[in-house]
């Protein structure tokens, strides 16, 4: 069995213990084999914590560290304390046995709870997989770092944070209709653990991340490049250094189908870059139009799936935002925002099966379009 293989199977046992978080399992595989950092945004009780400990676990021989951060939150319980031994000789060293700077898989929920005590130090371990403190300088492990919170974080210090995590995902409560095998799930998971769960080494990963590396872009790097304009024109930032950075994900979906070259449909990835909110539904409609047109059989299948629409949950979201803009007081910057929701609710309605609700809520939305027009 090859590596790609048994990183699947990893994903795969993981994604039978967890119903409903497909899309959240396999952005943590693409992330383990770009190296990039993955951060989650949802309320407790939607099993952050839970999936990073078993994915930890399926890694053999690798050291798992996790950690709730408070406002209180000191560099010791977190980088470990000074070793009092080559204290009392006068040299500052941190015994980190058994805390961050060892571990391969790193989860910290809370992570805006970050104070300045620690905040510099978790920044250049995130951005460049080193712990400094004082003279010591130490290269961490760390296959990936997965970052947690409840909400998006206000203070712009810790926006600097937000943006070590390339790959943003929204974790949230099941749907209703997989509730009975949820509950059967979690109950096998507390009760009955598996003697045969399915390992991957860290030398493994490292082998998958060198890999990528030698995924061939060029058969999508224009449409890429178009991308990104379009995206930056939109209002979602796209720096520079994301962008290059981004085609780690692209070279990591692809290792992930076993294949050798990018195709149209990785860029998929690109729904989960999101700064704020609001950004979430402008992007998957932006990526969505997109990746449909590649009809390869070798597409990723997180590229493949789109939510069924509900048509009455989308008629709601059109008459919201009738109700938006005919309130007139709306700035240049919000109409745009309404007009991007309006675009991708748009899109979803070619998906309903009903043409009675679809064309309902075409002629809605064709009413909002020509009220718009009026306005320029």
């Amino acid at each position: 069995m090859d590596n790609i293989d048994k990183l699947n199977n990893v994903l795969r046992f993981v994604k039978d213990s967890f119903i409903g978080k497909d899309e959240i399992i396999d952005l943590l595989g693409v992330s383990l084999i770009a190296k990039e950092n993955a951060f989650l945004l949802g309320p407790p009780g939607t099993a952050k914590s839970a999936i990073v400990r078993l994915l930890s676990s399926c890694i053999k021989d690798g050291k798992n560290f996790e950690y709730l951060l408070t406002r209180f939150t000191e560099p010791n319980e977190i980088f470990g304390p000074f070793d009092i031994r080559k204290l009392k000789e006068g040299e500052l060293v941190t015994n980190t046995e058994g805390m961050m700077p060892e571990a391969s898989m790193v989860f910290l929920d809370e992570i805006f709870n970050a104070n300045s005590a620690i905040l510099n130090s978790l920044l250049t371990a995130l951005n460049e997989r080193i712990f400094r403190r004082g003279k010591e300088t130490k290269k961490l492990p760390a296959l990936m770092f997965v970052g947690a919170s409840n909400v998006l974080p206000e203070d712009e210090a810790l926006n600097a944070l937000l943006d070590r995590f390339l790959i943003r995902v929204q974790c949230d409560y099941v749907d209703t209709d997989l509730l009975e095998e949820v509950l059967l799930a979690g109950w096998n998971l507390e009760n009955k653990p598996s003697n045969n769960k399915p390992c991957i080494t860290p030398s493994e990963i490292i082998e998958l991340q060198q890999l990528s590396k030698q995924v061939d872009l060029s058969p999508i790097r224009k449409q890429y490049v178009d991308l990104v304009h379009n995206l930056r024109n939109t209002g979602i930032k796209v720096s520079d250094r994301r962008a290059v950075k981004i085609q780690n994900l692209l070279a990591a979906s692809a290792i992930m189908c076993n294949r050798k070259e990018v195709i149209l449909s990785d860029l998929w990835v690109l729904k989960y870059i999101w700064d704020t909110e609001e950004q979430i539904e402008i992007l998957a409609g932006i990526i969505d139009n997109i990746i449909e047109k590649d009809s390869s059989p070798q597409a990723h299948p997180q590229a493949l799936f789109n939510k069924t629409p509900n048509a009455e949950e989308l008629i709601k979201e059109v008459t919201l935002l009738i109700q938006k803009w005919d309130s007139g007081a709306l700035s240049f910057e919000e109409q745009n925002v309404v007009k991007d929701k309006l675009r991708y609710v748009q899109t979803r309605c070619n998906w309903i099966k009903n043409n009675e609700h679809k064309t309902h809520i075409q002629t809605e939305i064709e009413s909002l379009w020509h009220k718009m027009l009026q306005t320029i």
